[in-house]
């Protein structure tokens, strides 16, 4: 039998897909996006305030797919793209997020390497904490301090409840690091807490059941934000769940109010000891001349730390210095 021999009508060509465009990498650039600031995160939507304007209806809007799994949380500036309308049942895309001015960062614990971003581009982190029921804690506050330096916010203590008790003990151990220091009633309304958050973006932090969204309430009547009693072992019930921007009126300055959850741990895994002094202007340059690995926590610790050289030349009141140090032990 002879041996077949083969040729092109044996091989079959398979056809392959046809597209009615040619596919590209080239991504647009979307250079037409229109600005916009989240205001709310829930089950991969995202409430958009355009042009960060509280009077314009806002945008419901979802992450587009060229942004894969980008962090997007309340207080980021976003480009938008698609119905920005904000009628009912009608959705954006968010094409690109902003470079962020400001990050207020936090880990679950202080060995947990994963950070968690609470709010963006806020301009101040307001401090809220009661002088009673529940007592004031110093360990918390010195934590929210050391987070708001990294971050890049300007820091404000806010202490509630002062028809329960005199806050001025707690309020001194602060004003040495020259951070306004508020004192607000719940029979009175907070008129300098109004002036302090009129026209800028604040985040607002504290323990349940301090009154933060007591505050909120008293600010924005229409937020209609819940109250919770504080338990007998002392700790607040968790009232805001998740963070979300509230437009302060315009008649008083505008700007927005960041409301976030109550936290009972603020790890600090993600701050280096250098962070804090960096963030004063006085103080960065000189510890410059630290030794490498300087914790400035001074004698016995870090004996040669520039910070002390400070005081002896007198260019650093010796009040500050112990105030900011008390802040450096939170990192420990």
């Amino acid at each position: 039998m002879s041996k077949r021999e083969y040729d092109e009508s044996d091989v079959r060509i398979r056809p392959g897909r046809r597209s009615a465009r040619p596919r590209t990498k080239t991504r647009p650039d979307h250079a037409d996006a229109a600005v916009a600031m989240v205001t709310t995160v829930d089950r991969g939507r995202w409430t958009c305030a355009p042009d960060g304007d509280s009077t314009r209806p806002p945008v419901t809007a979802m992450r587009a797919r060229e942004l894969g799994r980008t962090p997007i949380v309340v207080g980021d500036r976003v480009g938008l793209v698609g119905d920005l309308s904000g009628a009912v049942d009608t959705i954006a895309r968010i094409v690109r997020r902003e470079e962020r001015a400001t990050v207020l960062r936090r880990t679950a614990d202080d060995d947990d390497p994963f950070e968690r971003v609470v709010v963006a581009n806020a301009e101040q982190l307001v401090i809220v904490t009661s002088v009673a029921d529940p007592e004031p804690r110093t360990g918390f506050v010195d934590r929210c301090l050391v987070a708001a330096y990294a971050g890049g916010l300007a820091p404000v203590l806010c202490l509630t409840k002062a028809d329960l008790a005199d806050p001025e003990d707690f309020a001194a151990q602060y004003r040495e690091l020259d951070i306004p220091v508020l004192v607000t009633r719940r029979d009175e309304w907070p008129d300098a807490l109004a002036a302090q958050l009129s026209g800028r973006v604040s985040a607002l932090v504290g323990h349940s059941g301090v009154g933060k969204s007591t505050l909120v309430n008293m600010l924005l009547p229409d937020a209609a934000r819940a109250v919770g009693i504080v338990s007998a072992v002392g700790k607040g019930r968790h009232t805001t769940v998740a963070a979300l921007a509230l437009p302060l009126p315009e008649e008083r300055g505008g700007g927005w109010v960041v409301d976030t959850p109550g936290i009972r741990s603020f790890g600090l895994a993600h701050v280096k000891p250098d962070d804090i002094p960096a963030a004063f202007d006085d103080l960065a340059a000189a510890i410059e001349d630290c030794p490498r690995g300087c914790g400035h926590l001074g004698p016995p610790a870090d004996p040669e730390c520039a910070l002390d050289v400070l005081v002896e030349k007198s260019l650093l009141r010796p009040g500050r210095l112990v105030a900011l140090r008390r802040v450096l032990v939170a990192l420990r």
